[in-house]
């Protein structure tokens, strides 16, 4: 028998909020993150608007010294944790530090370093080169650091499948508690990705909006005009903790991790597979693995993109899973809102699952004008919707054709 793993601590830094009550209130209110680049001077590049995090102090967080030596994605990822951590009572010592581990997913890692510091090296020399460039650059970093800041010294790494990462990283660390490798995991994602040369490598694929004159409107998921995503950053983390764990320490559960799925198209580089057999194939196994039928979710998030394929593409693999039921479902993207974190997107959407399963609400799809008649189902357009959800799944997909399937489901003894 396979150990039942819970949900007892969340935490996210996010373009509509700093923490999970700030993120959620916005969501509900169908806030958009989207704004002018301020990170850099976007002035010459086709999109100048993302989904930034405003007003994050890293070092007014966790001291000046700290946050010198962390890249922003590290900097974004120790923020969400110390909030989930805190919100799940968990204490780590002694007793049960070689018990409870970290793994985050990221789609760069330390890009933002590595960059800065290649301009150090090719203006001023190799010499002047920052000691601190490798280990902030790389894309284990945040889980290293973690592990130092909460002295964790269970299985500890990094995961990286593109924008799956963070769905990934959760459904990996579920696996590690239900195999009894350890009982409580520090789990999620994080990306700082409002860069130069990020924005510009995405206009070069066409992947982004070009809305620079209504940013708060351009991240349009199922909408007929839709014409790219909105680049976002932040991150987000769950504690994930066996069930047994939870209760001998008297937790309170938020819900329940009931299902993972993950496959790959094995197709293309970056667009998905015209049929969506991978996106299929990992919704059913997730389904599988929560023993549920498919009249059992009552809320999709979506991966929902905003972009002519994606959302084409993952509508049809959600009819394809649940045939007629596809069309009682309510689906959303949050990323009308967000914007896309990438590799942390998939983190970000979990923790929006459990507070629709914990607020009986469900977020909306913001800038839904325009039905697209190859976007047929039932989007949430643009007001939250009271509902009470038992089991809620979310999306992710990302580039290479990786694919990863959620499900969280209302907590019952």
């Amino acid at each position: 028998m396979r150990k039942r793993v819970v949900v007892t601590g969340l935490g996210c830094v996010s373009p509509v909020g700093n923490n999970v009550k700030d993120t959620w209130s916005s969501l509900l209110e169908g806030k958009s993150g989207m704004a002018p680049i301020t990170l850099f001077d976007a002035s010459s590049h086709k999109t100048k608007f993302a989904a930034e995090v405003k007003n994050f102090d890293a070092a007014a967080l966790f001291g000046a010294r700290d946050a010198r030596k962390m890249d922003r994605f590290a900097q974004l990822a120790t923020a969400a944790a110390l909030e989930a951590l805190e919100q799940s009572g968990l204490k780590i010592d002694e007793s049960n530090r070689d018990r409870v581990g970290i793994l985050i997913g990221t789609g760069i890692g330390g890009i933002g370093t590595l960059l800065e510091q290649y301009e150090t090296l090719r203006q001023r020399g190799p010499d002047r080169v920052s000691p601190f460039l490798i280990p902030m650059m790389i894309s284990d970093s945040a889980a290293g650091n973690l592990a130092i800041r909460f002295g964790a010294r269970g299985a500890n790494m990094s995961l990286a499948t593109a924008c799956a990462s963070g769905a990934n990283a959760l459904g990996e660390a579920a696996e590690m508690i239900r195999r009894g490798a350890a009982d409580a995991m520090i789990a999620g994602a994080s990306e700082a990705s409002v860069i130069a040369i990020a924005i510009a490598g995405m206009n070069a694929m066409t992947a982004l909006s070009t809305r620079n004159d209504d940013p708060q409107r351009a991240s349009r998921p199922f909408n007929k005009d839709r014409d790219g995503f909105v680049m976002g950053e932040g991150a987000a983390m769950l504690v994930l903790e066996s069930l047994e764990s939870a209760l001998a320490r008297g937790a309170e559960i938020l819900c329940e991790f009931s299902g993972y799925g993950t496959t790959d198209d094995a197709h293309h580089i970056s667009a998905p597979s015209e049929d969506g057999a991978g996106a299929v194939n990992s919704m059913r196994f997730a389904l599988e693995d929560a023993a549920l039928q498919i009249t059992d979710i009552d809320y999709i998030n979506a991966h929902g993109t905003s972009t002519p394929l994606n959302d084409k593409i993952e509508t049809k693999a959600i009819k394809t899973v649940f045939g007629e039921q596809a069309y009682k479902i309510p689906v959303s993207s949050t990323k009308s809102m967000t914007g896309h974190l990438l590799g942390a997107s998939g983190a970000l959407e979990a923790m929006i699952c459990a507070m629709a399963l914990l607020d009986n609400t469900l977020p909306p799809t913001i800038n839904y004008s325009m039905p697209d008649p190859d976007c047929d189902l039932d989007y949430i357009p643009n007001q939250p919707r009271k509902a009470e959800p038992r089991h809620a799944m979310s999306n992710s997909f990302g580039f290479g054709g990786h694919n990863a399937t959620l499900i969280l489901s209302r907590f019952n003894k």
